[in-house]
């Protein structure tokens, strides 16, 4: 390559370079004056995408062919090298002029594009220098100049990727290139919103103006802030904060409040596709409720509260405890449960069900609190039984089957400390087992004061819920171990969503960023740094509690030790909110609809405020006894009353929702598994136990002991039941069925093996038809069959089952609802 080429391209670049620095004011004078819309600025701008792929492609070639050359500096490949370099270099400086141009021109401004530009300058510099470098070390042949070239040359590559993904970032948002990362699945598979539009259309209270403003702000979030935040400004318009939405953008207001149909934010969210002035200009267009939703709110006025939030405007449940006092005994009812329901029956006019029979309570009993199915010797040994008290009596008995109760609940406790045994975190090493200790905790009845004190303030068997997940990788703020210990400790122990203070300031609540930070930071072996949407703030993180009232943090205090305060702090009697957050999951858990709902929300409205706060109370004044809870509710009235049957998820967590009774549960993915591999032939083998606990002593009939689908890694066939895959922490699963779950139940390998298998063992058992389908129905349904199923059997079956009509019939039987339903 000619020197003199590369030293006249040397000082053409520095020329150019001294007269952008020297012209500090050059920038905000041409984005004002009228030369500034010269065509040929703008064009040259445009260019920009063209010329910028040049460095990244050639720097990064020339880095790649370099590691060919390490042995061999004078290598066939120093040619193609040093042309590749002086091309990339030529092109950077170019891409870095274009892209000013570009910026200027089009009017963009934002914290990633003023990154981007700082990157880019640098690098189109380093590329001079490297071009310099390669200039000397190819003339002088000195090794240190040649370690320093290829130094640089990596270097540089780095900085051209670099540069290159914040561009990305501009054109196709911030998280381009993470949002398809495992940690980042929850947001990047956001669904369309389900918004309920005629709850709005009459006179608005604060409550309600309060939840639309919320949902605007998230559709905006949602779709908008890519463009239009603190983090990256397209022509001149926020989205984000009250002051910059009303001031409008460059071309002005974006909308006229009580006027939808003269606002430019309406007119542009509603144009096709591909138009000039669409938006979201990339991406998909927002959903027909979405864009009523925003016209709705500007017809509304547009409120928009001044500040992330006014207190006054959120719900807010109280912390301290509360113990009312218990309505007197009447109608024949004694537990303290039945008591408050029927208070709140006679203040909305409802009525009780009638009781369930005996074999449907036994069924429900088994499966709630053991998570098995009744065995006919079991159903007939219950229905024998003339002990008017035989239900509470059973219902001990079952409580006191420590191994099973502990198989069952482990996926509860599983799902909600998100704890497997595969996963994400255990490819780097970075996420850990706490199953022996979780196991061992629930079949001793550890008392739940000190469970969480133990996950709070770990042993090394319990730390993996609050070490988080150690991703591969460089992930946001949001996802650093600390703040998912923050988190993760807020929804399942506190029953908060701190997730969106984990960015910035909430919107849906008064939680702020700061706050977020000084809870994660006790999890934290040194100060943290606030960053506020991705970008680091200069700001140091306090040490808090997020209640000051529940005591201080030592900032100064080491790791162990701040997790030690916040653990005797934290589970003290006087967190009412911690107890009423436990006793409502278990109430979920078994009469299918929290007193609050959702579970992770627990400053939303109870249906009875009063029955949450005793059985808050009395969970503390009794030990902090899960089992007991259990026991209570179990033996209740109101449990041992007719279920109801829901065709919508949203009727249950609507606004004017009326508790009148259990809400029917499909089975888990577990009770399924466990139900089939009793009856008809165990689903997983012993090469599938991931955890082995001491020898299981059910009583459960079954063809030989099988594996309890608590302690199996998750596979297809639980995934399509509905197991989380636990990544993140899930507290409710659907219970709806899906077309994954109907594809896997006929078309299933797991299941179609089991049937294969059992069908023969059911044939070698019983050769009489009738005697087949009686059995059949006692195992799988705790009943026998009526003459009409028997006829139907019967034809079904012929007068001598072979292996095959078993197997369908078997199948039939476990999809019927009666099977998989909780009644």
């Amino acid at each position: 390559m000619p020197s003199n080429l590369i030293k006249s391209f040397l000082k053409s670049f520095l020329l150019v370079t001294l007269f952008f620095l020297s012209n500090s004011g050059f920038s905000q004078e041409l984005a004002t004056s009228e030369e500034s819309q010269f065509w040929l600025w703008s064009f040259l701008g445009r260019l920009h995408p063209l010329i910028v792929h040049f460095p990244i492609a050639l720097i990064i070639v020339a880095a790649v062919l370099e590691l060919f050359s390490l042995r061999n500096f004078k290598s066939k490949f120093r040619a193609g090298i040093h042309f590749l370099i002086l091309i990339g270099t030529v092109s950077a400086i170019l891409s870095a002029i274009f892209g000013w141009l570009l910026a200027e021109s089009e009017g963009t401004t934002g914290s990633i594009l003023d990154l981007h530009k700082q990157l880019g300058i640098g690098t189109s510099i380093l590329s001079a220098l490297l071009l310099f470098l390669l200039l000397k070390a190819d003339k002088s042949a000195s090794k240190k100049l040649i370690s320093i070239y290829r130094i640089s040359l990596f270097f540089t590559a780095f900085a051209v990727g670099l540069t290159g993904h914040y561009g990305g970032s501009l054109t196709h948002g911030e998280d381009f290139l993470t949002e398809v990362l495992p940690f980042n699945s929850e947001d990047s598979s956001i669904e369309k919103m389900e918004i309920d539009l005629a709850s709005y259309q009459s006179e608005l209270s604060p409550e309600k103006e309060m939840k639309l403003i919320g949902e605007v702000r998230m559709v905006l979030a949602h779709n908008c802030y890519k463009c239009h935040s603190g983090a990256k400004i397209e022509g001149e318009l926020r989205l984000d904060e009250k002051e910059f939405v009303f001031a409008g953008g460059e071309n002005g207001e974006v909308l006229t409040p009580g006027n939808p149909s003269g606002s430019e934010l309406i007119r542009r969210i509603n144009l096709k596709k591909g138009h000039k002035d669409v938006m979201p200009s990339k991406g998909e267009l927002l959903s027909n409720q979405e864009k009523e939703l925003l016209a709705l709110w500007i017809e509304k006025g547009a409120p928009w509260p001044d500040g992330a939030a006014n207190p006054s405007m959120f719900r807010v449940a109280e912390l301290a405890p509360r113990n009312p006092q218990l309505p007197s005994e009447k109608n024949n009812l004694s537990n303290p449960i039945d008591l408050w329901v029927d208070q709140y029956f006679a203040e909305n006019g409802l009525e009780w069900k009638g009781i369930v029979d005996d074999p449907t309570y036994l069924r429900r009993i088994y499966l709630d609190i053991i998570g098995l199915i009744p065995s006919p010797e079991q159903q007939a040994a219950f229905l024998a039984d003339q002990n008017p008290k035989k239900r509470e009596i059973w219902v001990e008995r079952l409580l006191s089957k420590n191994k099973e109760y502990a198989a069952h609940w482990l996926t509860f406790w599983n799902d909600a400390l998100r704890n497997d045994y595969t996963g994400t975190g255990y490819i780097t090493n970075g996420r850990f087992n706490i199953t022996d200790w979780l196991y061992k905790s629930i079949e001793a009845n550890k008392p739940y004061d000190q469970f969480v004190k133990e996950l709070l303030n770990p042993t090394e068997k319990s730390k993996g819920f609050i070490e988080g997940i150690r991703w591969r990788g460089t992930v946001n703020a949001s996802q650093r171990t600390e703040m998912q210990a923050a988190q993760n400790v807020g929804q399942v122990i506190l029953g908060l969503n701190l997730k969106c203070a984990s960015c910035h300031d909430s919107f849906i609540s008064d939680w702020k960023l700061e706050q977020s930070y000084a809870f994660a930071n006790i999890f934290a072996d040194s100060t943290l740094e606030i960053s506020r949407c991705e970008q680091p703030t200069g700001k140091m993180a306090k040490t808090r509690i997020l209640w000051e009232e529940l005591g201080e943090i030592d900032s100064a205090a080491n790791r162990s030790e701040k997790l030690k305060q916040l653990a005797e702090n934290l589970v003290q009697p006087a967190n009412g909110r911690m107890y009423r957050t436990l006793v409502n999951r278990i109430w979920k858990q078994m009469m299918g609809r929290g007193i609050v709902e959702p579970v992770d929300e627990m400053d939303n409205e109870p249906w009875s405020q009063d029955l949450l706060d005793w059985l808050a109370s009395d969970f503390v004044e009794n030990g902090y006894d899960i089992k007991r809870l259990i026991q209570l509710i179990a033996t209740s009235k109101i449990y041992q009353s007719e279920s109801i049957s829901v065709d919508s998820r949203d009727k249950l967590i609507a606004e004017d929702f009326q508790f009148t009774g259990m809400v029917r549960r499909r089975l888990t993915a577990e009770q399924f598994s466990d139900a089939v591999s009793g009856i008809v032939y165990p689903l997983f083998g012993p090469e599938d136990q991931k955890y082995k606990p001491d020898e299981l002593s059910t009583e459960t009939e079954t063809p030989e002991n099988y594996v309890r689908a608590a302690f199996v890694a998750n596979n297809t066939f639980l995934k399509s039941l509905g197991r989380p895959n636990r990544e993140i922490v899930s507290t409710s699963r659907d219970t709806q069925a899906s077309l994954l779950q109907a594809l896997e139940l006929t078309n299933g390998t797991q299941l179609d093996s089991a049937l294969i298998l059992g069908s023969k063992r059911w044939k070698q058992s019983y050769d009489n038809t009738d005697t087949l389908t009686d059995e059949i129905f006692l195992k799988a349904l705790n009943r026998k069959p009526s003459p009409k199923e028997k006829e139907v059997a019967k034809k079904a079956l012929g007068a001598k089952a072979e292996e095959e009509q078993i197997q369908d019939f078997l199948w039939a039987v476990l999809l019927l609802p009666e099977f998989q339903l909780i009644y």
